[in-house]
């Protein structure tokens, strides 16, 4: 049982919100109430997604719980071989999993149901209880309980200031995927949101985590050739629009298969996260088209340029934050990209 003495009291670094004092105890309540638990990764995960997952089913293992982390729709990347814990993760789909072996469903990083799963719908109310730990602000809190922190850079950082207030013990395991969850999303500790505490959280779970530079030297320098080609046709296909303030990538399926790149390769987060490097472009974004009318999104914008681009993309039908946002858009390739120039001419009065 962990003492729960004290959650009125304690406040990491005197900035922990009000909201995550409240929300704990509800959270640890679920938990206990729980035997079998289950956790996943988004779509397309990333190492916060993976982080934070890995780092919560060691700490419900500390409990005595068992916990059980499902790859979701995508598999986990190759750089992330060196996160304690990956190859406990099973690589299985939200709608491959039957719910009546478990009592709770932990939902970590993901802004809505989408970001539990794309290939089936979902809906919520499950039929177990849900507990949603998340740093998005477009997250409108749909689970049994919510705990939803924009402040939070990170959901990693958030899950660090939970176990503090549990009380947990911060092993290898625990630290190792929570420092890579905060340093990824962070963008190496230089995005908006990184604050004093998210520098006080590293240096206490580098200290748990050593070989931290090891697994982050993995997980930048895994690339392949074909990871290298997929980028090579990305930034071959840019073009300006809305009189040059946004610069995007836009590649159809056809090309990427006319040059021999798999769905699996196309990643576009890591084309967006280039071209915001371009002085000019205030806001960019990838509009690639992974599979037939299958288009992944991925917008980033710089601080204190034109607007929000969650609310770009929350007009797409996805979320994000402010400075890095995506979606996924269903349609043809000409009708995705006419839909994104339109509602950003109109949000960004451009």
């Amino acid at each position: 049982m962990i003492d729960t003495a004290g959650f009125s009291i304690f406040c990491y670094n005197g900035r922990m919100t009000k909201i995550v004092q409240e929300a704990a105890p509800k959270i640890l309540a679920a938990i206990q109430k729980a035997n079998n638990i289950l956790l996943h990764c988004h779509p397309s995960p990333d190492p916060d997604s993976v982080g934070s997952a890995l780092a919560m089913k060691f700490a419900l293992e500390q409990m005595g719980k068992r916990a059980t982390v499902i790859g979701g729709d995508s598999p986990i990347p190759d750089g992330f071989a060196g996160f304690p814990g990956v190859n406990a993760i099973i690589p299985k789909k939200f709608s491959e999993i039957d719910l009546s072996e478990f009592d709770l469903f932990i939902i970590q990083d993901a802004a809505n149901v989408e970001q539990i799963t794309r290939y089936a719908a979902l809906t919520i109310p499950l039929s177990i209880p849900t507990v949603i730990i998340d740093h998005h602000r477009t997250n409108p809190g749909y689970g049994s309980v919510n705990l939803v922190c924009p402040d939070y850079p990170a959901t990693a950082q958030l899950l660090f200031d939970l176990f503090k207030l549990w009380n947990f013990k911060l092993t290898h395991e625990i630290a190792a995927n929570l420092f890579v969850g905060i340093y990824a999303d962070t963008g190496g500790f230089k995005y908006t949101g990184t604050n004093p505490n998210t520098f006080l959280a590293a240096a206490e779970l580098s200290k748990a985590a050593s070989d931290f530079t090891k697994i982050i030297s993995e997980m930048e320098n895994s690339a392949t050739p074909d990871d290298i080609a997929f980028q090579g046709v990305a930034l071959d296909h840019v073009r300006q629009v809305c009189d040059g303030k946004i610069g995007l990538s836009v590649v159809s399926c056809e090309e990427f298969k006319s040059r021999g790149i798999e769905p699996r390769f196309v990643r576009a987060g890591n084309i967006s996260s280039i071209l915001k490097s371009v002085k000019k472009w205030p806001v960019v974004g990838a509009v690639l088209e992974a599979e037939p009318e299958k288009i992944r999104v991925s917008f980033r914008s710089k601080d204190g340029d034109l607007s929000d681009v969650s609310v770009l993309t929350s007009k797409l039908g996805g979320g994000g934050h402010k400075a890095a946002a995506g979606a996924l858009l269903t349609m043809p390739l000409p009708e995705a990209v006419e839909k994104i120039v339109s509602t950003a001419k109109e949000i960004y009065n451009l």
